[in-house]
């Protein structure tokens, strides 16, 4: 059997080459994967195809073509006849590899194997299920295009590739796992992007040798980025092609993986997690608006919940005035335990909400808040106070945009909570000094993540704080190295 990287050159024999690929493709095992023994003009054909891939009427209207040629229409060079005048389709290949013949089948296309050839001749005739597309479900915009991106690589590049008619565009090809065979595309506008970064992402596809590729774009992400213990994520996800577009122009470079309606954008930092659609879909100074009130969500979804913690354990941190904040009745179990089942409660309730059909997910809203919070206050496993922080920070939690940020500051959240527990005051102090610690030293790419908070930019910290009008946004984020830092248009 072929090996990935191994050829087996197209035979003489017309026979051996159709028995190696009916031994390979295990013809008469697979149902699915069809043989039609044809004849054309006095010489033997053969087609090999993956039924519900192929286009039956593309290759019925082939085989009628084929079907008026004479014997003599093949006397020389049957391959390049066909090849260059009598197949009427745009893609259309020839392969003297039979290893490469195989992924290709296996990928969609229909080869056609020709007696007397010295290749094998291969059609695109590939017609992917394929769903139709729509707004994804956590960017949603209330103005703004309701396409989103798909499982089918080609439709979701067709996506980018009408929103950046740059001829400068580029779409390279990479196919990752041993039997997986995993299209993947990066795309660039290489007039712009830093090649290294483009370099790096490629020879790190390259080298992955695995498999299979399970998980589509998240376990790319950890062959490529790696850092598993840290819960940040190196990459941003979207499934807008308005959004890929965007950061297409910026200087970044986009990872496209066959199978899943998620696009990569690398590198980013943290503050690009933070950023949505929407901010430019309304006015500046509503889009600052709306900006703010997020970076008020996400702080009060990683700090609410520890310093409050901090305040009750410790009222005589607070004026006579703020003395409200502190708790009146503490329940029968410690808040610290309070806050750890809260945080396991909401976790629970989301990822039954995620395995809840439509048609019940009210009647689990109802019975949760309703009727286990309201319980659980009455007999004092929770107090109000603990029900409503943790509510307030949930509801920041859900007001991220990106989801894989979201989780790892709950994750964070409940490490600064322990710290409380165990160290007291102190414990927030060491617990937050550390959080920052990590993030100043994680690196996307060798970009750093706090950029441009660590190491400070003034010019993209203000553009990071406020959402810029376009028509004063001149220049690119220097963290990208762009080859062209400007956005001026040349003429």
């Amino acid at each position: 059997m072929g090996k990935k990287g191994t050829q087996i050159p197209v035979k003489e024999k017309f026979e051996d080459n159709i028995e190696y690929l009916i031994k390979e493709l295990r013809i008469g095992k697979n149902f699915d994967v069809i043989h039609r023994p044809l004849e054309y003009g006095g010489r033997k054909f053969a087609m090999f195809l993956i039924d519900g891939f192929a286009s039956a009427n593309l290759l019925l209207l082939i085989m009628k073509e084929i079907e008026k040629r004479k014997p003599e229409d093949f006397a020389d060079n049957p391959i390049d006849k066909l090849f260059k005048t009598f197949i009427p389709h745009v893609e259309v290949n020839t392969s003297d590899d039979l290893e490469e013949v195989i992924a290709q089948i296996l990928a969609g296309q229909t080869a056609v194997v020709v007696e007397g050839g010295n290749q094998v001749i291969m059609i695109d005739s590939r017609e992917y299920p394929i769903r139709s597309p729509q707004e994804p479900d956590i960017e949603r915009v209330v103005r703004g295009p309701r396409d989103g991106f798909v499982e089918t690589i080609v439709f979701n590049l067709a996506l980018i590739r009408r929103r950046v008619r740059d001829r400068s565009l580029v779409m390279e090809y990479v196919q990752v796992g041993q039997r997986s065979k995993t299209d993947i595309a990066l795309v660039y506008i290489d007039s712009i992007v830093d090649v290294e970064h483009v370099k790096m992402l490629r020879d790190k596809l390259e080298s992955i040798s695995v498999d299979g590729i399970s998980m589509g774009e998240k376990t790319i992400e950890e062959f490529v980025f790696g850092r598993n213990y840290n819960p940040y994520p190196m990459v941003r996800y979207t499934e807008r092609a308005d959004t890929s577009a965007v950061h297409l122009m910026e200087g970044h470079v986009l990872i496209v993986v066959d199978g899943s309606p998620s696009v990569m954008i690398c590198p980013s930092t943290y503050w690009h997690h933070l950023q949505h659609a929407e901010e430019y879909r309304q006015k500046p100074i509503v889009g600052v608006f709306l900006r703010w009130a997020r970076f008020i969500a996400v702080l009060a979804s990683l700090f609410l919940l520890p310093l409050w913690y901090t305040y009750a354990s410790n009222e005589q941190l607070l004026s006579d005035r703020w003395k409200f904040i502190g708790v009146k009745d503490s329940g029968e179990i410690g808040l610290i335990w309070q806050f750890l089942i809260a945080e396991i409660g909401i976790e629970i309730l989301r990822m039954a909400a995620i395995h809840t059909p439509n048609a019940l997910a009210t009647a689990l809203g109802i019975v949760s808040a309703i009727i286990i919070g309201d319980v659980a206050v009455q007999v004092g496993i929770f107090t109000h106070e603990v029900v409503l922080y943790v509510a307030v920070s949930a509801i920041g939690t859900f007001a991220t945009p990106s989801y894989e940020l979201s989780l790892a500051n709950r994750l964070f959240r409940v490490f600064f909570l322990i710290m409380v527990a165990i160290l007291n005051v102190p414990g927030l102090a060491i617990g937050i000094t550390l959080w920052i610690i990590m993030l100043a030293r994680t690196k996307s790419m060798h970009t750093p993540y706090l950029y441009p908070f660590i190491p400070f930019n003034p010019q993209d910290f203000r553009i990071m704080l406020a959402r810029t009008p376009i028509p004063l946004k001149n220049t690119r984020a220097r963290m990208l190295n762009p080859q062209d830092a400007t956005r001026q248009s040349h003429k």
